[in-house]
């Protein structure tokens, strides 16, 4: 059996169920297998004059920068596949877009509903809506992907995705709602959202809904602190909590806040804090810092991630995203600066 069919077992399942130990365990053992058979990682960590036989713990992983995956093809054992899909990141026009090869599509898709049930239930016992217009004209997004195939697992009549039909997307919410034993989630960008509010107000389709936004103003409004955008979302959708999503295309894994910012990682995502001015300072002590990310459904890309995305953990293990380090492109799925 290969490394690949043995590290992902039947069906993904258990990338869902790692306790902390095991964790460690397959964390190091797809690190030893990438710093090998992934060649833009290898040469990473060639430049760098760091031995992979000597890295005994995860916190002594070199993280590979994400901006690799602007300029290489980031893929284990490359010439034994071919990409099936591309995945890539939002962006302007001036933006080289980050690119994910994807060698196995229904990898992604089942490990982001194992994910989302985990955290909110069946699927089926939901109605998916989304306001994402940037990520459709832009095509190829990961993120309208797995919306797309909530909707299709969910076996919902209404069309997902509304590009800027507001009463559209109202008449959806209304029949959505009118479904005995359904809750309805509304995914959307954040600009979006606040276009949505400011043309409708608070209509009565909007109240009552779980809304999830994933971050992403591309230019189009002023930044807002969280707290800020929270509360003028409040003002049309209700006193409820505001969801959020913290995703990006380099990653085939989601972390959810079910509301006031903090983010809970699956089984299969591990966020850890470095010192922002030193990318080889992990510290599992440390209260804040700059985000490395370890996602074991990268099997096939680098699941061992060096992002530019900045974040404070809590006691109890969530983390809350403040913002971006200087100098690095706004990402649209992740939360705005602070």
């Amino acid at each position: 059996m290969s490394f690949r069919a043995e590290f992902l077992g039947s069906h993904y399942q258990h990338l869902t169920q790692l306790a902390a130990p095991s964790f460690e365990a397959r964390a190091l053992a797809l690190f030893q297998y990438q710093a090998q058979h992934c060649p833009p990682y290898a040469a990473y960590l060639a430049a760098l004059g760091r031995d992979p036989a000597a890295v005994r713990q995860v916190a002594d992983i070199p993280f590979l920068p994400i901006e690799f995956f602007k300029t290489h093809a980031v893929r284990t054992d490359p010439g034994a596949w071919e990409a099936q899909e591309v995945f890539r990141s939002s962006g302007t026009t001036l933006q080289q877009r980050s690119r994910h090869l994807v060698r196995d599509p229904a990898l992604y898709r089942a490990n982001a509903a194992a994910i989302f049930e985990a955290a909110y239930g069946p699927l089926d016992s939901w109605i998916f809506l989304a306001l994402l217009p940037s990520y459709l004209e832009q095509g190829e997004s990961s993120l309208v992907a797995m919306v797309a195939d909530f909707a299709q697992r969910s076996g919902q009549r209404q069309e997902a995705f509304f590009l800027r039909d507001h009463l559209g997307l109202l008449r959806a919410l209304g029949e959505a709602k009118r479904q005995p034993g359904r809750r309805v989630m509304l995914f959307g960008v954040t600009f979006a959202l606040l276009d949505l509010a400011a043309e409708v107000g608070a209509a009565p389709e909007l109240q009552g809904l779980t809304v999830l936004e994933t971050g992403g103003m591309k230019g189009r409004r002023r930044e807002m602190i969280r707290e800020e955008l929270h509360a003028e979302l409040h003002q049309v959708f209700g006193p409820a909590p505001i969801h959020s999503e913290y995703g990006m295309t380099e990653l085939l894994s989601q972390a959810y806040s079910p509301g006031a910012g903090r983010f809970y990682c699956p089984p299969q995502l591990q966020v850890l804090l470095r010192d922002p001015a030193d990318p080889f300072s992990i510290d599992a002590t440390r209260p804040d810092g700059a985000i490395n990310v370890i996602d074991l459904a990268n099997v096939d890309s680098c699941a061992f991630i060096e992002t530019r995305d900045l974040a404070r953990r809590h006691p109890d293990g969530s983390f809350e995203v403040l913002g971006r380090l200087d100098n690095s492109d706004i990402r649209g799925c992740s939360q705005l600066a602070a």
